[in-house]
């Protein structure tokens, strides 16, 4: 029987006709719906035809998890006085309670993108509802790129919801066409915040790690809210090792402490949702809770303030999810569970000032994720760039880039870009192509049944207490009776049919600890790893890789990493879950990253020349090679003037000199007078280092070339104008007493530096290639007196003040009151009387 008294209190009736109207004319509308309204369970049963007496559909709900998909197909059957299965049904991966008379069917956005991929016409489908897309998961953002595409070319007819409780409303209706906005009130009731920021510093969230103080101080929280109010509590934590922890530390307490996340078995979530049987309930949850589920009986919220977003380090191949400061946006829907039933309290672990620093809303996973999943998606539907679908955010072009060189290396598409059979079957696997990969490849190797086992271990990451070795995660397995291990087996059974297509049986002699390993590296090649000492490893894509202190993995000489993290500023990643191999395994797996040949390079300050067989940066065997190709040696050499600087040649200062002159004429004069900065000269080595380089071997070889000898090639002898260097930049210059002194031409301009009383009588500065030299005036014993470029100007008003300070400190040196008409000189007075 039908639960009339339960759906007219659903406050989102009200809109319902609204959005049939907006259905009607444009077939698109946007949904926007206040949690708790019943947008996820009424409006299907209403665009079904199931209540409210309108025409018979048939409704798809895509919810971005298995537990909102489950928990929203369960509400609705609830609602029609029915078990599920009947008119209502869902399915997620793995999981199908659905028959022939289901006119609504809940299912993942996952779930969804395979069956368009199938049958992109969704037969016998009228209606989709796209459900929670302000989360902006990646599926739901392609889901509804692919329906848009459906309606435009070949399902003009299928209409199409996007709901949400809070969202880009009007960007959503843009993607839509110009979509309606439908908006339902919801009965909002006031929420009390309380800023409850730790006690003592804590340490900011890095890579998985959140700081122990910090979650202790988040169950004193929760001890303190239940002392403080009443009704039920639901703590946002980021992650299900957080909440195993924190319901650690509650132990004691007067509530039944119950956890939900994605982890959770079917039967604790369900518990959840049905609500209180009697005494209090502290719910621990991840952001499965913020939306897509309505938990009864609770009034008070205290938030963690974090959350996990998917993280891509696409240079060294790693990938995976991060603890990031939650959006404001983030924090109002958590808040608002607190006021869903009656007045409720939401405790805020932080300060009241960070608040207004937080950013507004989540990042699109598009933005942030690894894309590879997602490009094979494109390619499967025909638009390998992506570029003709409608979506809110352009996926970026260097994550596309990633995503393709994977795609290419595992044979999914081709070097056009074009999906290839493989990279169809891949994608209709269910699974990262990776671990599609994986599946396919291994179990030719180690036996289907095998294959899916190891496969499924890596589609979810096993809990923490199964440890750090996977081959050791996957017998614990095998023999659990947790939850985890109830998934895993489902996981293995759905994934064992299209493996044993491939594989067959299970190869004789290869043990379990050797197919977890090979299976591990065929996933993830480009870590594999090989041992340098102490627990420490190098991938073959160049990142330092370390396990932890006590593992079983640290004496390992290969490892195949599966999970590793690399948190800010660290050096090396963290490995948290990895098979030991041998090289042979990481030969076969990362087959395509070997290199073998010569190899001549400048490194280590000098030439190195040797015959290499590597795996990406893993150098598998080093010989030196005897008699390398003088033309690579060469160009080494040249990288290494390039990187060290000419500094590595002989020189002498009067080459020094040469080469500040002709930096002076290109400055001043410019061509022909030629560029001589360490980088001009590197480029031109050819120019003037031969034949000296090509006879070179080695570093010192270098240091035996006279630079001053081998840059005068570089004059332009071919106009003629070379014969002018000594006119132009001349590299001493007579001064009046008959001295000549050298002219220094290292800095900005040319400097003179030469004893006052031997410039007497000169009264213009001299000049070289035009440009008035820096005269630097000494005293007779030699230190800076004054500086001038205008003579003139010094004997007229400058010399009066240093005659008058250093007179009394010289007296045998002439100064004369008139320097113009004065004789210069470098003798003193008595010499001159002897004169």
């Amino acid at each position: 029987m039908i639960r009339a008294h339960a759906l007219e209190q659903l406050p989102v009736r009200t809109a319902v006709p609204a959005l049939e109207r907006a259905l009607d004319d444009h077939g698109t509308a946007v949904l926007c719906a206040p949690p708790g309204t019943g947008k996820t369970t009424l409006v299907p049963l209403v665009l079904a035809g199931l209540t409210g007496g309108g025409p018979a559909r048939r409704v798809v709900v895509a919810e971005p998890r298995r537990i909102a998909a489950r928990a929203a197909a369960r509400r609705m059957a609830w609602l029609l006085g029915e078990r599920v299965g009947g008119r209502v049904g869902f399915t997620v991966r793995g999981e199908r309670v659905a028959g022939r008379d289901t006119v609504v069917e809940v299912v993942t956005t996952g779930v969804l993108l395979q069956r368009l991929q199938r049958d992109q016409e969704l037969t016998g489908v009228d209606v989709v509802i796209i459900d929670e897309c302000h989360e902006r998961h990646l599926d739901a953002d392609t889901v509804a790129a692919f329906l848009l595409d459906v309606r435009e070319t070949l399902r003009p007819d299928l209409r199409l919801v996007a709901a949400s409780a809070t969202t880009d409303a009007a960007g959503w209706a843009r993607l839509l066409g110009d979509a309606p906005v439908v908006e339902a009130r919801g009965v909002s009731h006031p929420v009390e915040v309380v800023w409850a920021p730790p006690a003592g510093p804590v340490r900011p969230p890095h890579g998985m790690r959140v700081d122990p103080a910090f979650q202790a101080h988040v169950a004193a929280t929760v001890r303190r809210a239940l002392a403080e109010q009443d009704g039920d509590v639901l703590c946002f934590l980021p992650g299900a090792g957080e909440i195993g922890r924190v319901a650690g530390q509650l132990a004691g307490v007067d509530a039944e402490v119950l956890q939900v996340h994605g982890r959770a078995p079917a039967a604790v979530q369900d518990a959840v949702l049905a609500g209180s049987s009697g005494g209090r309930r502290v719910v621990l949850a991840t952001s499965v809770a913020e939306s897509s589920l309505t938990v009864p009986g609770v009034r008070v919220v205290v938030d963690s303030g974090l959350a996990r977003e998917p993280r891509t380090d696409h240079a060294r191949g790693l990938s995976a999810l991060t603890t990031v400061r939650a959006s404001r946006a983030t924090g109002r829907q958590r808040a608002g569970r607190a006021g869903r039933e009656a007045p409720g309290v939401v405790y805020r672990c932080w300060e009241q000032a960070e608040n207004g620093r937080l950013a507004r809303f989540p990042s699109p996973e598009i933005a942030v994720a690894d894309l590879t999943a997602f490009a094979l998606q494109a390619a499967c539907w025909g638009d390998p760039e992506a570029s003709r679908l409608a979506l809110l955010d352009p996926p970026p072009a260097g994550a596309m880039g990633a995503a393709r060189e994977v795609l290419t290396a595992v044979g999914a598409v081709d070097a056009r870009g074009r999906v290839t059979d493989r990279g169809v079957r891949m994608s209709r696997l269910g699974l990262h192509p990776r671990l599609a990969r994986a599946l396919l490849d291994g179990a030719a190797e180690v036996g289907g049944r095998r294959a899916a086992e190891v496969v499924a271990l890596l589609s979810e990451e096993p809990p923490r207490e199964y440890g750090d070795d996977l081959a050791a995660a996957l017998r614990t397995a095998r023999r659990g009776g947790d939850g985890y291990a109830a998934r895993w087996r489902q996981e293995v059974r759905r994934l064992a049919a299209p493996a044993g297509e491939t594989g067959g049986g299970s190869p004789a002699g290869l043990t379990d600890d050797a197919a977890v390993g090979l299976v591990a590296a065929l996933a993830f090649p480009e870590r594999v790893a090989r041992a340098r000492g102490e627990g420490a490893f190098l991938m073959v894509s160049g990142t330092g890789a370390e396990t932890r202190e006590g593992s079983g993995l640290r004496g390992a000489p290969w490892l195949a990493v599966a999970v590793a993290d690399r948190p800010a500023h660290a050096a090396s990643a963290r490995v948290r879950l990895a098979a030991v191999i041998d090289e042979s395994t990481a030969r076969a797996a990362a087959g395509h990253l070997r290199y073998a040949g010569e190899e001549v390079r400048w490194a280590d300050g000098d030439v190195v020349a040797r015959r290499v067989e590597r795996l990406g940066a893993v150098e598998l065997s080093v010989r030196p090679l005897a008699e390398p190709d003088p033309a690579v040696v060469r160009e080494a050499l040249v990288e290494g003037l390039r990187r060290e600087g000419l500094g590595l040649l002989r020189w002498s200062r009067e080459a020094g000199q040469l080469r500040e002159r002709l930096a002076f004429l290109h400055r001043t004069v410019g061509a022909p007078w030629p560029d001589v900065a360490d980088e001009a000269l590197a480029a031109r080595a050819g120019d003037w280092l031969e034949p000296e380089l090509s006879r070179a071997r080695r570093r010192s070889d270098l240091g035996r070339i006279d630079a001053g000898q081998a840059l005068r090639r570089l004059l332009p002898w071919a106009t003629g104008e070379a014969a002018r260097l000594d006119e132009l930049a001349p590299e001493r210059i007579e001064v009046p007493s008959g001295s000549r002194v050298r002219v220094e031409y290292g800095g900005e301009r040319p400097v003179l530096a030469v004893k006052l009383q031997e410039l007497f009588g000169l009264d213009r500065t001299p000049r070289v290639a035009g440009v008035p030299v820096l005269v630097h005036l000494l005293s007779p014993a030699g230190r800076p007196a004054a500086v001038t470029a205008d003579l003139e100007s010094f004997w007229r008003d400058g010399y009066r003040a240093v005659r008058a300070e250093l007179r009394g400190r010289y007296p045998k040196h002439p100064w004369p009151e008139d320097p113009a008409t004065a004789t210069a000189t470098r003798l003193t007075n008595a010499r001159l009387r002897q004169e």
